[in-house]
Formats: structure tokens, C-alpha cells, sequence
């Protein structure tokens, strides 16, 4: 049998045996490196994930803008008396739910009642006067019209009346003038006669009829005076007659201004129907301010009693329109980088924990401090840099506070989403 060489090495195709000590030496630095290998990928999934949950985490927070110095608002509807007067009646308790248009305090009507009936007597007493006023312009007018064209007619009789008795009293004149010059010869035939009667050259009757003449000339001539003076006097009432005639055209030119004065005194009075009737509107106006009503839908906070004497503007109740609430969140300047109108916010409520919809309405025109009494003055030597806050409103989303319960006062934490 042959002897094997140590030195040789072994049959081909085997391997040659391992020792123990061979074979951990040789699976250790495979083990490590595996390890190891499996170490580093766990680091850099871990790195890719912290990274990746970084980047994710940093876009969600510069996703919206919260704060904590935000609550609920509302206009507060306060009501108050416009005329003085008793309250007689309360038709509402505390906190209840009232619509517009309710009754809520009734104010004693009586003296009002009284001035509404007043004021409708002095109206009709004004329009029963306007309308005989009415009437009367076209009367004056016609009337007016008439006497002028009848003082013009008498101006022209008048003056055609003095031409007549001129001319009767020339002719008056010129028939004493003839019974004069009759009667000189009447009375110098009688002295004539007288004579020759007295040397019986003529017969009586001859002297008779001579004395007869010479009476009746010597009454034409006193006729003949009196005609004069009849026909004196009648033209001086002609000339009367015609300064009363120019003295009534005079009169009866002035039409027009009778006229535009009873057109006045027509417009005065209907004037004076719109006066009444505005008071008369005013009486009904307070009549109906007895009733107070609520101006708008919401709660109710009174103060008013039955039996209190109220004054004009003095404020019974306070209505609070629960469905027209919105929030104002005081936001920092610096948060107002990429807020927008219209930007979508959820609202937390610190009392019940709720959240409610709503979305970005307005951002108001300064900063919160300058709408205080008494803003504050930066123009100091020692000044320290503040950062600002800014009211935003934040309107609900309809139906959102269908139930109410959002009060205005109440601590809120609105988050806007800037994307």
C-alpha cells in the first residue's frame, strides 16, 4: 500500500478538510460585513423617512395659520323708546327667542290716540279750506276781468257824460242869455206901455198883455238861471262821475295781482293741507312707536318693567341676532403673509370642543390698537418693536350655527388654510 505525502495536497475533486479553528475564522468577517450592511440601510430608510415626514410635516404646518386671540362676534341690536310715555305692557321674559316684527313692550296709546283724532279734525278744517280757496281764484279772476271791462265802458260814459252836460250848459247859458235880452225889452215894452196907458194912447189890455210879457221874461230869465245852474251842477258830477269810473279801472287793472293774491292765498292753504298732513302722519307715526317691535330675529336681554315712565332714546332691551354671528381673529402681521379672502378656515370652540366651518371675509383696514381711545405713539426714544395684530373676520358657512351655540364673547381657535 502506498504511503501519501503529507506534502502533497488532496486527491483530486475533494476538498480538504477544514479545521474548527479555520472555519470561524473565516465566517466571522462575512457576518460583520452583512451586519453592518444592514445597519447602514436601516439609517438611511430611517434618514429618507424623517426627511420625507420633515418636508410632509413642514408643508402641513404652512398649510394655515391659527391663533388663540380670536371669539365670537355680532352686531348687537339695542332697542329703545322714540316717544315718552308708561309701559303698560312686557310681552317678552329674559334670553327669549324672538322674531322680527314681535311686539316686545307696549307704551300707553291714549294720548296719542287723542292726537292722531286732532290732527285728522285740523287736516279737514285745512282741506275744506284750501278747497273753498280753490274755488274762489277763478271767481276773482272772471270777476276781475268783468270789472274792468265795465269801469272801462263807465270811463267812457263818464267822459262822453261831461261832453253833454258841457254842451247843455252852453246851451243853458245861451237860453239865459235870450231870456235876459227878452225880459230887457219885455220891461222896457211895460215901462213904455206904462206911459201911454197913463196918457190913454193904448187900450189897458194892450198894457196887460205888455205887463204879462215882461212878467213871464222875468221868470224865463230865473228859469233861465236855474237851467245854468242845473247845468253846472250836472256837469260837475260828470266830471264826478268820471273820477269815480278812472278810480274803478284804476281799481280793476289790478286783476292780476287780486288774482296772483287769491292764487296765493290758494296755495297757502294747500300748503297748509300738506303741514297738517305731515303732522297728522307724525301723530299716527307716534301712535304706532307705542308698540315696540324687534328689529331684528335673536334673543332677548331686557331691562325694561312694567309701569316704567320711558324717554325718548332711552334703550329697554338689547336683542342678540344669534344667526348673524362671525368670528374675529386677531391675527399677527406676520401671519398675514399668504392669507387671502375667501380662504377656507375650521373654527374650534373652547367650550364644547366643536369645530365649525367657515371661510376668510374681510381683513380690516389697521391694526387692532388704533381703533382703541387712545392709540399708541411709536415716536419715543426708547422704542421697542411690537408685533402687530390684525383683525380678520371669519364668517360661518351656512347652517353652521343652526343650533346656536355659538355665543358672541366665546374664545376660539380658527385655523385658516393658506392652500
Amino acid at each position: 500500500m502506498a504511503e501519501e505525502n503529507p506534502a502533497s495536497g488532496p486527491p483530486a475533486g475533494k476538498d480538504p478538510p477544514a479545521s474548527p479553528g479555520t472555519e470561524s475564522v473565516l465566517r466571522g468577517p462575512r457576518v460583520s460585513t452583512r451586519a453592518r450592511n444592514r445597519k447602514n440601510t436601516v439609517i438611511a430608510v430611517a434618514i429618507v423617512v424623517l426627511v420625507v415626514g420633515g418636508v410632509f410635516l413642514w408643508r402641513y404646518l404652512g398649510s394655515y395659520e391659527s391663533t388663540d386671540d380670536a371669539q365670537v362676534d355680532v352686531h348687537l341690536s339695542p332697542v329703545s323708546a322714540r316717544i315718552s310715555g308708561y309701559v303698560i305692557a312686557v310681552n317678552v321674559g329674559d334670553n327669549q327667542w324672538v322674531q322680527k316684527g314681535d311686539v316686545l313692550v307696549e307704551i300707553d296709546p291714549k294720548d296719542y290716540e287723542v292726537a292722531v283724532e286732532q290732527a285728522q279734525a285740523n287736516l279737514a278744517n285745512a282741506e275744506a279750506t284750501a278747497e273753498s280757496l280753490n274755488i274762489t281764484v277763478p271767481i276773482t279772476s272772471v270777476s276781475t276781468s268783468s270789472q274792468l271791462s265795465f269801469s272801462t265802458s263807465d270811463v267812457s260814459n263818464a267822459s262822453a257824460g261831461i261832453s253833454a252836460a258841457d254842451a247843455q250848459l252852453t246851451s243853458a247859458h245861451a237860453q239865459l242869455q235870450q231870456a235876459e235880452a227878452n225880459d230887457v225889452k219885455a220891461q222896457d215894452d211895460l215901462v213904455r206901455y206904462k206911459a201911454l196907458v197913463d196918457k190913454r194912447e193904448v187900450s189897458e189890455q194892450i198894457y196887460d198883455q205888455a205887463l204879462a210879457a215882461a212878467k213871464a221874461s222875468t221868470a224865463s230869465v230865473a228859469a233861465g238861471h236855474a237851467n245854468e245852474a242845473a247845468a253846472e251842477q250836472a256837469v260837475k258830477q260828470a266830471h264826478d262821475r268820471l273820477a269815480q269810473a278812472e278810480a274803478n279801472r284804476r281799481s280793476a287793472e289790478t286783476a292780476p295781482q287780486q288774482v296772483s293774491s287769491s292764487q296765493a292765498r290758494a296755495r297757502a292753504a294747500v300748503a297748509d293741507v300738506q303741514q297738517k298732513r305731515a303732522l297728522l302722519e307724525q301723530a299716527q307715526l307716534n301712535l304706532s312707536y307705542t308698540k315696540i317691535v324687534a328689529p331684528v330675529t335673536g334673543e332677548v336681554n331686557k331691562t325694561v318693567v312694567v309701569g316704567l315712565n320711558v324717554q325718548p332714546g332711552q334703550q329697554l332691551l338689547t336683542v342678540v341676532p344669534l344667526d348673524e354671528v362671525w368670528i374675529t381673529a386677531n391675527f399677527k402681521e406676520t401671519q398675514l403673509k399668504h392669507m387671502r379672502v375667501g380662504q377656507k378656515a375650521d373654527i374650534s370652540v373652547d367650550s364644547n370642543g366643536r369645530s365649525f366651518k367657515g371661510h376668510v371675509d374681510s381683513i380690516a383696514g389697521a391694526t387692532g390698537p388704533l381703533f382703541s381711545l387712545l392709540p399708541p405713539e411709536n415716536a419715543t426714544g426708547n422704542y421697542v418693536k411690537i408685533v402687530q395684530r390684525i383683525p380678520v373676520k371669519i364668517v360661518l358657512e351656512p347652517e353652521e350655527n343652526r343650533d346656536h351655540q355659538l355665543r358672541p364673547g366665546m374664545n376660539v381657535v380658527p385655523d385658516v388654510y393658506l392652500r
